[in-house]
C-alpha cells in the first residue's frame, strides 16, 4: 500500500512495541485496511539488524500476521462476496474495473495468485477476498497463503536484515516499492493483454 506513515514514525512504533506491531501491521494490511504492514516488516529486518529484535521472532510475526490476515480476507470475501470487494476498494481508491480484471485472471491462476500475490502491490492485499469471492477450496487456498506469507517475510526481513547495514533503510524500502510497483504493471499488461486477445476470439468465433 502506498505509505501515509514516515519511516522513522514506523520505526519509533516497531521499538515502542516491537513483534506485536509487525504481527499486527501485516495482519491489518493483507486484511484491507490501509497500513504499511511491508515497511514495518522490513523496519523489524532491519531492527534485527541491529540487535534490537531478534530476527527469528520477526520473521515468525510477519508470516503469522500475513497468513491470518490473509485468511481474514478469504472469509470476508467469501461470506461478503463481491459488493464488499467493491467497496474495500473504492476506500482505497482501486477502481472496479480493475477488480474485475483481477478477479477474472485469478480464477484461472488462484493457486499462483495466493502464492506469489504478496510481491504485488495489489494482490497482496486482495489475493484472499478473491480467493473467497471465487469459491477456492480453502485448504488449498491455506497451503499456498502459508507458503506465500513464509517466503514472503522470509525475502523482505532478509533484505533489511542483511542490506540494513550497508544500505539506508529509505533507499531499501524505495527498491521494494519500485518492484512491486513494476509487477503491478506488469500484472495490469497481462490481465489486458489476455482480455483483448479472448476478446479477438470471441469476435471471430461469433463471425463464423
Amino acid at each position: 500500500m502506498g505509505e501515509i506513515i514516515s519511516i522513522e514514525i514506523v520505526q519509533d512504533i516497531a521499538r515502542e512495541y516491537g513483534y506485536w506491531a509487525i504481527f499486527l501491521g501485516v495482519l491489518l494490511e493483507n486484511m484491507g485496511i490501509p497500513i504499511p504492514g511491508e515497511t514495518v516488516t522490513l523496519v523489524g529486518g532491519f531492527l534485527a539488524g541491529s540487535d534490537e529484535l531478534n530476527v527469528w521472532y520477526v520473521l515468525g510475526a510477519a508470516t503469522a500476521g500475513a497468513i491470518l490476515g490473509d485468511s481474514g480476507g478469504y472469509w470476508l470475501g467469501y461470506y461478503g462476496g463481491w459488493p464488499l470487494l467493491v467497496r474495500v476498494g473504492k476506500i482505497l481508491n482501486v477502481p472496479e474495473t480493475a477488480l474485475v480484471g483481477l478477479r477474472d485472471r485469478f480464477s484461472k491462476n488462484a493457486d499462483k495468485a495466493v502464492l506469489l500475490g504478496r510481491f504485488v502491490t495489489l494482490l497482496r492485499v486482495f489475493a484472499g477476498p478473491l480467493a473467497g469471492i471465487t469459491k477456492m477450496p480453502y485448504g488449498k487456498f491455506l497451503l499456498c497463503n502459508a507458503i506465500g506469507a513464509a517466503t514472503w517475510a522470509s525475502v523482505m526481513v532478509s533484505l533489511t536484515y542483511f542490506l540494513g547495514q550497508l544500505v539506508p533503510l529509505p533507499t531499501i524500502i524505495k527498491w521494494i516499492t519500485q518492484f512491486t510497483g513494476i509487477a503491478l504493471v506488469l500484472v495490469i499488461g497481462f490481465v489486458a493483454i489476455a482480455w483483448w486477445i479472448e476478446a479477438r476470439r470471441g469476435t471471430k468465433t461469433a463471425e463464423l
